[in-house]
């Protein structure tokens, strides 16, 4: 087995060393407020701030409704 690396942080019982969290700026507005004065993308993605899992949930619901609308068209187009 290999030895452990030296990091610079404060030693830890952890096997996987956390990475250092991402630049984040609270917003007091509501959920929607906020996913949209920084954008789904940048909220869902970035995490650049406190709904980043709200955006993501958003942006699965996007993904799913366009997945299940391009299989009503196929099937509408080819029906077996």
């Amino acid at each position: 087995m290999a030895p452990a690396s030296k990091s610079t942080r404060a030693p830890s019982n952890e096997r996987i060393p956390r990475r250092s969290p991402p630049e984040f700026e609270e917003t007091e507005s509501g959920v929607y407020s906020g996913i949209v004065e920084s954008g789904l993308f940048k909220v869902a993605l970035d995490d650049s701030n406190q709904y980043g899992p709200h955006a993501m949930i958003f942006l699965l619901f996007a993904v799913a409704g366009a997945t299940a609308l391009a299989i009503l068209a196929v099937k509408m187009v080819w029906p077996s």
